[in-house]
Formats: C-alpha cells, sequence, structure tokens
C-alpha cells in the first residue's frame, strides 16, 4: 500500500516582507559601520612638487644628466669629440649621483614610517 505524500509548502501571510532593492550605485549600507571618507587624488603636479620637497637630488641629478646628455650630443656633432667624451663622462656620473639620491630617499622613507 502505497501512500501518497503530499509536499508541505510553507504558509504565505499577505504581509510579506520584501527586502530593499539593491542600488549599484552606492556602496552598501551595513549597520553599525560608517566608512571613512576617501582623501582626494593627488595631481601630478602636486605629487612632483611633494616628492621633489622630499628628496631634492633626484630632480637635480636628473636635470644635470640631461645636461649632459645634451651638450655633449651638440658637441659630437660639432666635431668636438674630446669635449663630447668629457660630458658623456660627466652624464655618467651624474646618473650615479641619481641613483644614489633615489637609494638614499628610499632607505629615508623606510626607516621615517618605522
Amino acid at each position: 500500500m502505497a501512500s501518497a505524500t503530499t509536499p508541505v509548502v510553507p504558509e504565505q501571510s499577505a504581509t510579506t516582507t520584501h527586502l530593499p532593492m539593491l542600488d549599484i550605485s552606492k556602496p552598501p549600507v551595513i549597520e553599525g559601520f560608517t566608512p571613512l571618507s576617501r582623501p582626494r587624488e593627488e595631481t601630478f603636479q602636486e605629487k612632483f612638487m611633494r616628492k621633489s620637497k622630499e628628496n631634492p637630488f633626484v630632480p637635480i641629478g636628473c636635470l644635470g644628466t640631461a645636461g649632459a646628455l645634451m651638450y655633449g650630443l651638440r658637441a659630437f656633432k660639432q666635431g668636438k669629440t674630446r669635449q663630447s667624451q668629457l660630458l658623456m663622462r660627466g652624464r655618467i656620473f651624474a646618473q650615479g649621483f641619481t641613483v644614489v639620491a633615489i637609494i638614499f630617499g628610499v632607505f629615508t622613507t623606510a626607516l621615517k614610517k618605522d
């Protein structure tokens, strides 16, 4: 004798609670949590000025490298090989100075945060 069982369906009341619609244009609301405001984005010029003030030797080294390169190429074009060689050696010195300034800045920033 097989008895037929009917599935149990939960009763639905006339006053069902509806969850609010999810609005993806706004962050989710979490009870008891207030998000921190985001800092405004820094522009390229503001970041460049801040970094230059933190470690002024890097831009000085970059300008020295570019200057020695430009004058060295100009001297090479004019046929002044001796002056061109000296300026290319100066460019190498300026590049080394810039690399040392970058490394020094990284170490001081790392030590400052601790």
